[in-house]
């Protein structure tokens, strides 16, 4: 059943986005699926405890969060974080109206770069003019939600689908172009090639409708095979432009996630 929701600033008929991961029974159901439709990935799923989902911050929060992360080694982007949280009054002021009434010196002054702090006040700037709201976040189909977030400077697809993953819980969504998830289809078929994200959605076709169940079971195939790929832990997303840095975005996925929205992975780099 279609919703007439405000999208940027006009009303616009969408389908209703999918129950996340995050309710009740989805995971669940999301595991009787994929043990079905792939013997191989029901494999995997043998040794590796299912995803347990929570919630930790809204929508414009974890994507700024995600912004100050975003290039850093953690302990560098934790002490920023902290330092920002305490510019504007804890977790509670982190609001586009406090965001946008920082300048740029005051970011400067906690660490937070010149490139960064544009990223801020655009994502910020995006609230304030009603072309983004928490509210229409959540209420987004996947497709309109992709192209709402990548007109914000400093988030790129691969930014958008971690977003989707670790923080909206989205059940359906195929990281394509994320390096582990590709070397993990790689090495869960037995490939000879790493496969190309234009591959990636034939490949993992047999997934839907919860190919994000999928993906993270093949950050911890990736894992248990001690390879150094990129994995993603769990946490807001670490958001970088796509145009025209995308492949600066694949080279920052090994500096993923960190706080513990997935149960049971709070940090697949360990």
């Amino acid at each position: 059943m279609r919703r007439v929701v405000m999208v940027g600033k006009a009303l616009r008929c969408i389908p209703p986005p999918p129950r996340p991961l995050s309710s009740d029974g989805e995971v669940a159901a999301a595991l009787c699926h994929l043990r079905a439709s792939d013997p191989q990935l029901s494999q995997v799923m043998d040794v590796h405890n299912p995803p347990s989902l929570q919630y930790l911050y809204p929508p414009f929060h974890s994507l700024a969060r995600s912004i100050l992360y975003q290039q850093l080694a953690y302990k560098a982007a934790t002490s920023i974080y902290t330092r920002f949280l305490s510019l504007v009054g804890g977790e509670s002021g982190v609001v586009p109206e406090t965001v946008l009434a920082l300048n740029l010196h005051q970011l400067r002054q906690i660490g937070v770069s010149g490139r960064k702090a544009s990223y801020l006040h655009d994502l910020a700037n995006k609230y304030k003019n009603g072309i983004l709201s928490d509210e229409a976040i959540i209420a987004m189909d996947d497709r309109s939600l992709l192209s709402m977030l990548t007109m914000v400077k400093g988030i790129g697809t691969w930014s958008v689908h971690m977003f989707m993953i670790f923080s909206l819980h989205r059940p359906d969504v195929l990281p394509v172009g994320d390096l582990g998830v590709r070397k993990g289809v790689q090495i869960l078929y037995g490939l000879d090639y790493l496969p190309r994200p234009s591959q990636m959605e034939q490949l993992c076709e047999r997934w839907r409708p919860y190919r994000s169940v999928g993906a993270w079971y093949m950050w911890r195939l990736v894992e248990s095979k001690g390879s150094p790929s990129p994995l993603p832990s769990s946490g807001p997303p670490l958001l970088l432009q796509q145009h025209p840095q995308e492949e600066e975005e694949h080279q920052q996925q090994s500096h993923l996630l960190d706080a513990t929205s997935i149960e049971g992975i709070p940090d697949l780099r360990r």
